[in-house]
This record gives C-alpha cells, structure tokens and sequence, in this order.
C-alpha cells in the first residue's frame, strides 16, 4: 500500500508560522492585512493560486510583489523547522519499518521541501514527492496521478492523508482513499463531505489504523 502525505498542517505543524509570514509580506508590501481565519482558508493551494485567492482585486503584479515577500520571510521564519505533530516522527518510523511505501504531495516548492527533508533528517522516510511548483495545484489531482505512475500502484492501493478539503478534493477527483486530520488548517466538517475512509484527531491514531489493516504491505 502506498500511503501519500500533504505536509504543511498533516506532519508539521507550520499553519501558524504560513499565516504569520503571509501577514508579515502583506505589510512589507503595503497591502491590507487578513484575518487568520481567511489565511487559513487557502493553506493548501499553491503559492500563486493562493495569493489570487487572497487578494482576487490586485493585479498579478502587485500579488506577485507580496508572493515574493512572503518567501522571504518564511526564509527567514524557518531557520527553526516548525515542529512534527505529536506522534508524526515515531508513526513515520513504524510505517517505514512495516515496509509501507510512502511518499509527500504538497503545496510547498520543491526547493522549500527539499531543504526541510534535509534539516529534519525526513527523507529516509519517503519514496517519491510531488511540489505545487513543478505539477497542477491542488485541488487537481495531477500530483497524485504522477505518484502513482512513477511507484507503479494503483489507485485502489493509495491512500491520502491530509488536512484540507483540498487534499480531500484532490484525492476523490484520483478516486484515492483519503485520511482526514481534525488538527490541521481546516475544520474536519469541510472534509467530511468528501467521504474520507477515516478521521483522526492524532496521528498514531492513523497509524494504529494502518498497521491493523494490512498486515503484509
């Protein structure tokens, strides 16, 4: 079985440090400051979708100018990775050690996941990885139809794990299981619609689940 993780807000917990460095570019840029609720809202989305999302009345320009910020202050925000969640280190562990294929579909650059796969000493962990700046954004399930091709599974033996409606979107669009997580960026409720296998509040919980379903992966 391969099981696929988003990253930001499924394993790490980095939601608050993405909402406080999109704020911090709004400011440096001289546009208007959202909410953490709307931020939130869009945590998932690549970078440029995001962005067109959160301010749909500036030009690509000026959205460009607060993109670029933000990629320097979260630069500069993440010299000290954001923490694992509770359970995510040790899961990841169990999983690698049952023999579970796995492998990371996220909204982050490649740039920005290979350089946290190095400083938190992650990248044993997974096969394969798909970025939103070398494949289709979420909610298209491109990225998930690109891992399958390239680990030679089916998608009956996929499951996706995440923490958005996007990573649920995207998942159904793939007829992939998917996993939500209630401790991410959105409320399990957004995801519930999407008819995921299994909700968890915590990640053992997820674990626990796969060990004692497929025995022999």
């Amino acid at each position: 079985m391969l099981l696929i993780f988003d990253w930001d807000g499924t394993l790490s917990n980095s939601t608050p440090k993405i909402v406080h460095c999109i704020q911090q570019a709004a400011i440096s840029t001289g546009f208007p400051v959202l909410e953490p609720e709307t931020i939130l809202n869009i945590i998932g989305l690549g970078l440029p979708e995001a962005m067109h999302c959160l301010y749909p009345s500036l030009s690509d320009a000026e959205r460009e100018q607060i993109r670029l910020s933000y990629i320097e202050h979260f630069l500069d925000n993440d010299k000290e990775p954001s923490p694992f969640f509770d359970g995510v280190i040790e899961g990841l562990e169990r999983l690698f050690n049952a023999g579970f294929t796995m492998a990371v579909a996220t909204s982050k650059s490649r740039r920005g996941l290979e350089r946290i796969l190095d400083v938190t000493q992650t990248r044993r962990f997974f096969t394969a990885s798909r970025c939103a700046d070398e494949t289709a954004s979420k909610p298209h399930p491109l990225m998930l139809h690109e891992l399958l091709t390239e680990l030679g599974v089916s998608k009956e033996q996929a499951i996706m794990v995440g923490d958005t409606e996007y990573d649920m979107d995207m998942a159904r669009q793939a007829n992939v299981g998917r996993v939500a997580v209630s401790y991410g960026a959105h409320h399990i409720d957004r995801m519930r619609s999407y008819e995921p296998v299994l909700t968890v509040d915590h990640f053992s919980e997820f674990t626990n689940w796969v060990l004692s379903r497929v025995k022999h992966p």
